[in-house]
């Protein structure tokens, strides 16, 4: 081979380098830029800013007891571990930021879309990517609250049940602006009423549920009583799930979720139920690796504002979640009593819970900051056991 030869593969050979070395460089811009890009329309709200106690809130090393002042007069007193997010010197796990605040809103949607449906499964979700530990908050979707944008499509009517702001919010109706639709109304409405402060979201509507849990091949519960969501109308088996271990497919997990013959409390404590087994079988190691796919293929049936690289630090985390670190949480009961409401849109009374909303906020004030629930320490005495996922 002549100098001439070997000069010229010389220069092929730098010049194919190059081109690698530009094309990798390239994707990777491109994987970056994809892997950063919500998959929707971020929320309309400030950023959140760190929790901090209320003042009528003391402190002491190494656990704090935490007051709740009500009218002037204690409401509830705990004692409970400092949340490790208030340690500096830890880093987060997975990437991820200290602490992400989530809203969840499950629709009753029955078609792939979200033009329609009401939001009747809601929760707030506080993700510490720091202990790590996962701590889920219900709101009871019959609350009547202060809702923004409606009022000019309503002959002024601002408020409403608490699920129909994820209605009015979505294209169906569209009263709002919000490019968030739905979501975003609902978000608004929460941080207007009860002061929730949320970094992103994520909808989904029943046939997404059913076909997600379907795409696992079911779920897995073992139920510590029976529940008999039969009726006097409707006597039918698939309402009935005897205590004991259960397979469930979507369909019939979407049933047990839906259950609330015996109230909406207990009706949150069987979703409760299908979202820990939900998240057993999303943790197993055959499936955590499909997570990415599995997000991928519903992307266009899923409302979220979530990043795929923000959805890779939470499947992450995940099964670094030790037994016990993810907690289901209610407002006490005896906070709310039944009422009724006169609609003017719907020209009947409806029924709705009557609570004093400061209380709420102050609730959602702990939770936010991370000390309520406590999960293992008992709960003070007037508040329900929190559910510990195993």
């Amino acid at each position: 081979m002549s100098s001439g030869q070997k000069l010229f593969l010389g220069f092929l050979s730098l010049a194919a380098c190059t081109l690698l070395a530009a094309v990798a460089y390239l994707g990777a811009q491109t994987y970056g830029f994809y892997a950063q890009r919500p998959l929707g329309p971020a929320l309309s709200l400030p950023s959140t800013t760190p929790w901090s106690l209320p003042a009528t809130w003391t402190a002491s090393p190494p656990a704090m007891t935490q007051t709740l002042i009500l009218g002037g007069q204690p409401a509830a007193t705990s004692q409970v571990l400092v949340p490790a997010t208030n340690t500096p010197n830890f880093t987060p796990r997975c990437g991820g930021p200290v602490v992400m605040n989530l809203l969840v809103v499950g629709s009753d949607q029955r078609s792939n879309s979200y033009l329609y449906g009401l939001g009747d499964v809601i929760r707030l979700v506080r993700v510490d990517f720091v202990t790590p530990k996962v701590s889920v908050l219900e709101f009871p979707r019959d609350l009547w609250v202060e809702i923004p944008d409606i009022a000019d499509n309503i002959n002024g009517q601002d408020h409403e049940k608490l699920n129909q702001a994820y209605l009015y919010g979505n294209r169906g109706f569209g009263y709002t602006d919000d490019p968030a639709e739905g979501p975003g109304l609902m978000a608004r409405t929460l941080a207007l009423n009860f002061g929730v402060q949320l970094d992103h979201y994520v909808g989904v509507n029943m046939r997404t549920f059913e076909n997600v849990v379907d795409a696992v091949d079911g779920i897995d519960v073992n139920l510590e009583h029976t529940i008999d969501g039969r009726t006097s109308e409707d006597r039918s088996s698939r309402l009935l799930f005897l205590k004991g271990p259960h397979h469930l497919t979507g369909e019939k997990a979407l049933t047990l979720a839906r259950i609330r013959i015996d109230g909406v409390f207990s009706r949150a404590d069987n979703q409760d139920v299908v979202l820990c087994a939900l998240r057993e079988k999303l943790a197993r190691p055959d499936i955590v690796t499909q997570i990415p796919e599995l997000i991928a293929s519903f992307r266009d049936n899923i409302q979220t504002d979530l990043s795929p690289e923000q959805i890779a630090q939470l499947a992450c985390a995940g099964p670094q979640l030790a037994p016990g670190n993810i907690v289901f949480a209610s407002f006490p009961e005896e906070l709310f009593t039944p009422a009724r409401m006169y609609d003017p849109v719907f020209k009947k009374n409806l029924f709705i819970w009557n609570v004093d909303f400061a209380v709420l906020r102050d609730y959602v004030t702990r939770f936010q900051a991370g000390v309520w629930p406590s999960g293992p320490v008992a709960a003070p005495p007037g508040e329900a056991e929190p559910i510990l996922c195993q």
